[in-house]
């Protein structure tokens, strides 16, 4: 019984049962972070949450556009699997520090949000 009573009381201290909201969350990277992990994993999501026209003019290739006012209507359907790793940016970074906390929200537990495309000195595409 005392075991039990212990067992409890560290359950209501610690926090035993967490929300799946609380278990999820997203991570900074720097740009040399996000490539290395790009270069290292092999399942992944390049996000990227700029506009049409911004994700025409330059891209990371392979990145997938979900505008970031629209992540919380398309994401359930276009990301449905919420423990794949998603790699976020936008042009400077405040949109993909944005995204990427509606992810989470969402309940995504692998969101790395990487900033902007401005400070990206790797490869980009455009049409």
């Amino acid at each position: 019984m005392k075991y039990i009573s212990v067992l409890s009381l560290l359950c209501v201290l610690g926090g035993c049962v967490r929300t799946e909201a609380q278990q999820a969350a997203y991570h900074k990277l720097s740009a040399a972070e996000a490539q290395k992990m790009m270069s290292e994993l092999e399942d992944f999501i390049i996000l990227d949450v700029r506009t049409e026209a911004e994700y025409r003019e330059q891209r990371i290739a392979g990145a997938v556009l979900i505008p970031d006012y629209e992540i919380k209507e398309r994401a359930p359907v276009e990301l449905p699997l919420k423990d794949k790793v998603i790699l976020v940016y936008c042009r400077s970074g405040r949109r993909s520090g944005n995204a990427a906390r509606t992810l989470a929200g969402l309940g995504y537990s692998n969101v790395y949000d990487f900033g902007g495309i401005i400070d990206w000195p790797y490869d980009t595409i455009g049409d």
